[in-house]
């Protein structure tokens, strides 16, 4: 009884901080679509209401889950900068404006 009343009470507390929510959408999914969105959401620790909201509201404000494509393309340049600039070094050899050029692809 006691823990029942004290979780009763932390989820009032955390409501107060927040604004209330008014609106509820509903959508239907077969059951294999209903079985990968709770696997996924469970993945993630959440429950499956909290990961919809969650995912749809970053997709409402631009930002995608899961696209590294970016990061990646990111992650290769910098990769890509260093071995070229890193390798000459490497062998002993100084940076000249010619290096830099081998390193720019002129």
């Amino acid at each position: 009884m006691l823990s029942q009343t004290s979780e009763i009470e932390g989820r009032l507390q955390r409501l107060k901080g927040r604004e209330t929510r008014t609106q509820s959408i509903a959508t239907r999914f077969t059951r294999s679509e209903e079985r990968a969105l709770l696997r996924v959401a469970a993945s993630c620790g959440k429950n499956l209401r909290e990961w919809t909201r969650e995912v749809l509201l970053d997709a409402a404000n631009g930002q995608q889950h899961g696209d590294g494509a970016p990061l990646f393309a990111e992650v290769q340049a910098l990769r890509l900068l260093l071995i070229n600039s890193l390798e000459p070094l490497l062998r002993g050899e100084k940076m000249t404006s010619s290096n830099s050029r081998k390193c720019s692809g002129t």
